[in-house]
């Protein structure tokens, strides 16, 4: 968001990732807070949260709940009462500082899941602002949404915004679908094919589609620049003759990575031709590893890279490097430019911005996409791509064979097309598309 919001002016509000029981200094959060602002354009102001807020509004109802729940897996939800009621205190915390900070002719906009109900408590406080909402994760269907306590009350704090913006169309026919058979309420077509509105009370409600994406030429002259070029040519020297398929994903159990690694495996065992000629580099960035979900599933996946390994390791070949570590933007990009494969398999994702910054960063043009039908990507990336259904491990095996063995012509032709769509509809174009619509009338 930094690039987008520099030229714009405004406050950030948010949780710097401390609790009170960090004891951090005046001293040393007003650095935190410099260090942040610096070149942005816009002011920080940090909400603190306690011990208990972190853990049953932020691990709790929003990583317990919604983000199990907004993924389609209601089994692995925690659907504690004390949870909303924290979740409620917390939206309240965050629109009394937006009550304190915003002029009348502030546009607020609000990002995720975590603050659905902050418009609700900035109406009761009677505040005439224009809010706008964007939903990062996808939006679940009406069956798996039922399975939610609290749907009437989360859907009534989604009408209370002006506009509400979603990754796909898919998630936005989620949410009106959700909006007609819970409340009951009318919705209308309105100008355009993406735009619909809901008559709540007296007010109007636009929603809309919006994809995010990425600062496409940011990725690409980084891609392009001496220190990723040597960075890159140290990888092609290291591993010679070799096609890398790559994996970026942080450590989730939404992003498929075990099914991923069953299927390169089927991919070695069906096709011996790769052996020697393919390897893929699976990056997994940190995450709740505090969580003891978060453990099982790091163990589960490093047990799967040590049988893949053990079976199939041959001198002076390793089909699976392994790396549990978060890395700079220069080593991301070498790995990106190096990388003729690119290997995104969630089982479920809002957008997915992994495959954007791969192609963007691919500027010989000659990568392969393989892609999850389930990513919310595929809407705009699918044609181009490789796409697959993670549970399915044998064509996904099948798929992985296909990108290896597809000539130049092919993967030429489709990379331009993907890379000319990315840098269309970058992030400038969303922010742009966002902020236009929070402005009709």
């Amino acid at each position: 968001m930094a690039p987008v919001l520099r030229d714009r002016g405004g406050i950030w509000l948010g949780w710097p990732g401390i609790t009170d029981e960090d004891n951090i200094s005046d001293k040393k959060l007003k650095e935190l807070m410099e260090k942040g602002i610096k070149d942005s354009g816009y002011d920080l102001e940090p909400i603190i949260f306690s011990h208990e807020e972190a853990e049953k509004y932020y691990e709790g109802f929003s990583n317990e709940i919604i983000w199990p729940l907004f993924h389609d897996l209601p089994s692995l939800c925690n659907f504690k009462e004390e949870y909303w009621n924290i979740y409620k205190d917390v939206n309240e915390r965050f629109a009394s500082k937006l009550t304190e900070k915003a002029k009348p002719e502030d546009f607020i906009w609000v990002h995720d899941y975590h603050l659905i109900n902050v418009a609700t408590r900035l109406r009761k406080r009677s505040l005439t602002n224009k809010i706008g909402f964007f939903l990062h994760i996808p939006f679940p269907p009406l069956d798996v949404f039922l399975k939610l306590p609290w749907r009437r009350e989360i859907l009534q704090s989604l009408l209370d915004y002006d506009l509400i913006g979603f990754q796909t169309q898919r998630d936005k026919r989620n949410f009106l679908q959700c909006v007609r058979r819970v409340l009951r309420f009318r919705v209308q077509a309105r100008g355009t094919k993406n735009m619909v509105y809901i008559k709540n009370h007296n007010r109007k409600v636009s929603v809309a589609a919006f994809p995010i994406s990425i600062d496409y030429d940011s990725f690409a002259e980084g891609a392009e620049s001496e220190n990723v070029a040597k960075r890159a040519w140290f990888l092609h020297e290291n591993l010679p003759n070799r096609t890398l398929i790559l994996g970026i994903d942080r450590l989730d159990y939404t992003k498929g990575i075990p099914f991923k690694l069953k299927a390169f495996k089927r991919a070695l065992e069906k096709y011996p031709e790769l052996h020697k000629n393919i390897s893929l580099v699976q990056i997994l960035v940190p995450s709740r590893v505090h969580i003891p979900k978060y453990r099982e599933l790091k163990e589960n996946i490093e047990k799967l890279v040590g049988e893949i390994n053990g079976k199939f390791t041959e001198l002076g070949w390793v089909p699976v490097y392994y790396i549990f570590r978060s890395m700079t933007r220069e080593e991301l990009l070498a790995y990106y430019r190096t990388s003729e494969i690119a290997f995104v398999t969630p089982l479920k994702d809002g957008m997915n911005l992994v495959v954007k910054e791969f192609c963007a960063s691919n500027i010989e043009e000659t990568g392969v996409v393989i892609l999850s039908e389930f990513a919310g990507a595929a809407a705009q990336l699918g044609e181009d791509s490789i796409l697959v259904n993670p549970y399915d491990v044998e064509r996904t095996a099948d798929a992985i064979y296909n990108a290896f063995t597809s000539d130049y012509t092919y993967r030429k032709r489709r990379m331009r097309k993907l890379r000319r769509s990315i840098k269309k509809y970058d992030i400038f174009w969303w922010v742009n598309e966002f902020l236009e619509y929070g402005k009709e009338e």
